[in-house]
């Protein structure tokens, strides 16, 4: 017997030597799988101090116990308003535990929030860049190391959402401008067309160099300028060259001149757009047409026909980034998270639909000067023009926006917390109540009636039992006392929009009532908030020349109409004619310049 067990346990030494030493061979490669599937979680810190550097490698498994010292840390310095050592401590802890959803929430929110706003908004530029390194920190980094964390989803949304489409910041609109800005050179024509063409274009670099035409084209460019030479930078210059061809060898553009036209240079084209918005704003085409077709603004000519979404617009990334949160990381038990989820898919499609058209122009202004050194001639050469951003109800959002919210509200029915259903609901009841009262100013009383038919239905209160046009009256004189700068805009802009509506059915009496009813409430509500700049209205003339414009190419009113009220301009009013027609010449310009 003590043969047989010393046989046995040499045998079982024998074995377990050889799985370590097999496991050993197998270690490096484990290891290398782990890098490449980012599975590696204990980098080693940079640029720390060497206290911090110590702790982390000599405590080994206790790596949470100082991640816990250090988000203590962070937590008292954010309260004590010092933002950019609690920045550098949420970097350390994110090094520390890169798969720790709530410190890249935490760093987000303090870059986009708290540290932008510490910096003056004299300072737009430097705000933005916070604000854009916020939602860049969550996008490239956070969200790809923890996909599956609706939290990330949520706090990138919520950015777009309240940040930059929101009015809470002093530099909204600056932040507003900056991405129409980015966006717009991307977006060709932008329509139905144009986003099947991206969803559908190749999304690697040797997969577009398959064909020989493009293949002449690349070369052609690399010759042209050197900077071309590199591929993986390739995209990039060639659409910096579209925009400011100035900054490249001028045979470069030649090149562009001499293929205009052909199939080779809009594959290209549609290639480079739908690849930087793959790889850059980290936006999926396909997703981007999905969302197009599911909330995109409707076709009042055929309801079931959607326009894309605006993607100048800060909203429509909102809405993309909430999906995507719940698609990729949506659970059924409905966490809290999720719910906050839906509801901004919720609010940016109502936001769209109050403030989703988006006008871009120039204003001139003058720079302060002392008069005794400029002469008045040299003042008015120095006149400067910058661009301004103005938005105005879409109210073919209305539909896409009911359609969501009556989704969500499927969907939380039987859930047991109760309180979630019934704030959505009422939510949307008020929703419908502001958006039967802007149908019904901008003259479209028949859809007014159809969303007062659902407010019965759905909603049944006193206040519905009498007509329309009494409830419209009520609701008028309640509200006009408590108008924010959303309701002000868009009661003003539809009231206008009517009164142009009536002027081009020749009704001047009643074109004459909207507009003075429309001042009404601009003068109110200038006089209530006169004292708050960020939410100050802009002025009455510019209001109406845009909605103006709006109703000139707004389609749900006849063309022959829109035409009548165009003549009545041209012999009645010739300067606010030519004005007209330079915008639209401008637009055209604008449009020629992203197609070349």
């Amino acid at each position: 017997m003590r043969l047989r067990d010393t046989i046995i346990c040499l045998i079982c030494i024998i074995l377990a030597a050889v799985l370590l030493i097999t496991a050993g061979m197998r270690l490096d490669f484990i290891n290398s799988q782990r890098k490449e599937l980012k599975l590696i979680i204990n980098e080693p810190l940079e640029n720390a101090p060497p206290s911090l550097a110590f702790a982390t490698v000599a405590m080994g498994a206790f790596r949470g116990l100082v991640v816990d010292m250090l988000w203590i840390r962070a937590e008292n310095l954010k309260e004590q308003g010092q933002f950019f050592d609690a920045k550098q401590l949420a970097e350390w802890i994110t090094t520390l535990q890169p798969r720790f959803a709530m410190v890249w929430e935490f760093q987000a929110w303090n870059m986009a929030y708290n540290i932008s706003v510490a910096i003056p908004a004299t300072q737009p530029l430097e705000r933005w860049r916070w604000v854009k390194n916020g939602y860049e920190l969550l996008r490239d980094q956070g969200i790809p190391l923890n996909p599956k964390s609706i939290l990330l989803y949520r706090q990138l949304a919520l950015i777009f959402q309240h940040k930059i489409a929101g009015v809470t910041d002093d530099a909204h609109e600056y932040y507003k401008l900056q991405l129409a800005s980015s966006m717009e050179p991307l977006l060709g024509p932008a329509d139905n067309e144009y986003f099947r063409a991206i969803a559908e274009a190749p999304t690697e670099w040797k997969q577009i160099t398959t064909d020989d035409n493009v293949v002449l084209l690349t070369k052609a460019l690399k010759s042209a300028d050197r900077i071309f030479a590199d591929d993986n930078k390739f995209v990039n210059n060639y659409l910096a060259l579209r925009q400011n061809p100035h900054r490249f060898n001028p045979n470069a553009f030649e090149v562009i001149n001499r293929f205009r036209g052909t199939d080779a240079l809009k594959k290209l084209d549609i290639f480079a757009k739908s690849y930087y918005l793959r790889n850059t704003w980290k936006l999926d085409p396909v997703l981007m047409q999905q969302l197009n077709q599911t909330y995109g603004p409707v076709n009042f000519d055929d309801p079931n026909e959607h326009f894309p979404l605006d993607w100048r617009h800060a909203d429509s990334h909102a809405i993309y980034w909430a999906v995507k949160g719940l698609q990729t990381a949506g659970k059924e038990e409905f966490s809290i998270d999720e719910t906050n989820t839906d509801r901004i898919v919720a609010h940016s499609l109502q936001a769209l639909f109050r403030n989703g058209k988006i006008f871009t122009y120039d204003v001139p202004s003058q720079p302060p000067s002392d008069s005794s050194s400029l002469p008045s001639s040299d003042a008015v050469q120095s006149t400067i023009i910058r661009k301004e951003i103005f938005t105005r109800p879409d109210l073919r959002m209305l539909e896409p926006y009911n359609k969501a919210v009556l989704a969500v509200l499927e969907k939380y029915k039987d859930i047991p917390k109760k309180g979630t259903y019934e704030s959505l609901k009422i939510g949307h009841r008020n929703m419908l109540e502001n958006a039967l009262t802007l149908f019904y100013d901008a003259g479209n009383v028949q859809q007014a009636q159809k969303i007062y038919k659902q407010l019965r239905q759905r909603y049944p209160k006193e206040e519905y039992k009498v007509p329309l046009i009494s409830f419209i009256r009520n609701s008028f004189r309640e509200d006009i006392q408590r108008l924010g700068v959303n309701d002000a805009k868009e009661r003003i802009q539809m009231k206008l929009e009517e009164g142009y509506f009536r002027y081009a059915m020749h009704d001047d009496d009643e074109a004459f009532s909207r507009e003075k009813v429309a001042r009404e409430i601009y003068d109110l509500y200038q006089s209530m908030y006169s004292d708050h700049e960020r939410i100050d209205l802009p002025e009455f003339k510019r209001l109406r020349f845009f909605a103006l414009v709006s109703f000139i190419n707004d389609r749900q009113y006849p063309f022959n109409l829109r035409q009548n009220l165009l003549g009545r301009i041209k012999l009645e009013r010739p300067d606010l004619f030519e004005k007209l027609i330079k915008q639209a010449e401008e637009r055209f310009r604008q449009q020629g310049q992203t197609l070349k």
